[in-house]
């Protein structure tokens, strides 16, 4: 029975209520708002419809997976558009309904693959354009104006305005990437296990179309393979790996202060602290070079940095830690696992990362060398 209903129902990754109610609510308010917008738009003087069918199932896509493919701007803009326009053309070209309407569909998804605007609510729009009665007929190329690309523009607008309130950044953006070093090497996490080009070799042999961006697919695979390394990795905190007599500077320090503190202790970052010991940012070598200007051997704010970080509506800068701290913060608790640690370096190119305390404290330090000489010796201990 339990085979049977694998086949039936499909396996699908896990759900929490709050996503299940985001995308059902935003469904309710983009449809409800573009049909009252296309009704203002045309009036009650016209024989428009002012929503069309097609319309509920580029919401399915829109709100409840934003991040597809299919679910892009130029996916439902050029996918409804151009299908609105095959149909159109079909069904004037082509008098017997049916064939007019296979013939629409089948050209509409091969002209949206080949332009990279897959749709699937898009060969319902083909299909309406034939088979949507004399209506939609006396409309000829008006149609593909009003309502498809009508309708499609304020779904979309409300799409972009409901995804980003509610966290879901839309359009779907390509997962950031950490600093890159000007060589050809690779990013520390994509040195372990499968390369990118593995991957690009696989999806030409599997030949069909995903429902998942290609770089989506990539991370998710990396992020399984660091979290196999962490289950079958020993069991370290960072309480037993951290530096505990940490160096730090306040964020109204001098830029020269805090250069000469890096340089007599011999450190390449320093946690930012308040007041009351809580971790605020940090300050790297990386800052110094790339935020700071050098004159004399002293670093200083320049000109355009200052009119940079006051266009950002940051406070005058006037020389201090704060004008180039990293801030907020990546941290770490010391109860952390290193293998969670691992991860929080490879995915985000760091090199240095607070330990902080339930306050928000500093309570020490770990660095990438600090994780592999824990990892070595616990590894050694475990095999003595």
């Amino acid at each position: 029975m339990k085979k049977l209903l694998r086949l039936v129902i499909p396996e699908a990754t896990p759900v929490s209520y709050r996503e299940r109610f985001r995308a059902a609510f935003g469904a309710w308010i983009g449809i409800l708002l573009t049909g009252l917008l296309g009704y203002l738009a045309i009036g009650n003087g016209f024989s428009l419809p002012a929503l069309v069918a097609p319309m509920g199932a580029s919401a399915v896509l829109l709100f409840a997976v934003p991040s597809s493919p299919l679910a892009q701007p130029w996916s439902i803009l050029g996918g409804n558009t151009l299908a609105a326009l095959i149909g159109v053309t079909t069904a004037i070209l082509v008098p017997q309904p049916f064939l007019a309407a296979s013939l629409a569909v089948s050209i509409a998804i091969g002209a949206m693959i080949s332009l990279r605007c897959l749709h699937p609510p898009s060969g319902a729009v083909a299909l309406t354009s034939v088979l949507g009665g004399s209506a939609i007929h006396d409309l000829g190329y008006g149609f593909v104006l009003w309502p498809v690309l009508g309708n499609s523009v304020a779904l979309l607008t409300l799409a972009i305005i409901y995804n980003n309130l509610t966290g879901r950044p839309y359009p779907h953006s390509i997962r950031p990437q950490p600093a890159s070093h000007g060589t050809r090497d690779p990013a520390p996490i994509d040195r372990i296990g499968f390369s990118s080009t593995d991957l690009d070799d696989v999806l030409k042999e599997y030949d069909e179309v995903l429902d998942i961006d290609r770089d989506d697919l990539e991370t998710i695979l990396r992020r399984t393979e660091l979290r196999s390394y962490r289950r079958r990795a020993t069991h370290l905190d960072c309480a037993s790996i951290m530096s505990r007599d940490v160096v730090a500077v306040a964020p109204d320090d001098s830029l020269k202060n805090a250069h000469a503190v890096m340089r007599d202790h011999h450190v390449k970052a320093l946690p930012v602290t308040n007041d009351a010991a809580q971790v605020v940012g940090i300050v790297t070598q990386t800052d110094f070079l790339d935020k700071a200007h050098w004159t004399n051997g002293r670093p200083h704010i320049d000109f355009f940095k200052r009119l940079q970080l006051i266009a950002t509506g940051k406070p005058a800068p006037n020389d201090t830690v704060k004008d180039i701290m990293t801030s907020p913060v990546k941290t770490v608790s010391p109860s952390t696992a290193i293998e969670d640690a691992i991860i929080m370096f490879a995915e985000q190119g760091l090199h240095y990362l607070p330990v902080v305390d339930s306050n928000g404290k500093l309570a020490g330090i770990i660095s990438q060398s600090d994780v592999l000489v824990g990892m070595l010796a616990d590894k050694a201990a475990s095999t003595s």
